[in-house]
């Protein structure tokens, strides 16, 4: 059961974080799931750095810091593609 609570508590924090970053059109279910444990795992590990209390459970604090990683994971990884907030190409 946990499993399934961690499952769905990541396609949330996933699927807002894409919201945020305009990248909801290009990502589906599994997509959200895998960003939003890998954002809660980032969140982590950057509240760590400043001091903060890592994500420990089920609560809009977790959610919080879970959404922030999972937001510069997304950053990030559009740096690495080279893409814009439309989707399109930079140009170098």
């Amino acid at each position: 059961m946990n499993i399934l609570l961690w499952i769905i508590f990541g396609a949330l924090v996933g699927w807002v974080a894409s919201l945020i970053m305009k990248t909801d059109a290009e990502q589906g279910a599994i997509l959200n799931i895998a960003v939003g444990i890998v954002g809660a795992l980032v969140g982590g590990f950057v509240m760590d750095f400043f001091g903060g209390t890592e994500v420990t459970s089920f609560n809009f604090y977790s959610f919080v810091v879970s959404v922030l990683g999972a937001v510069i994971f997304l950053a990030v990884i559009k740096l690495i593609r080279g893409t814009t907030r439309g989707g399109q190409r930079m140009k170098v």
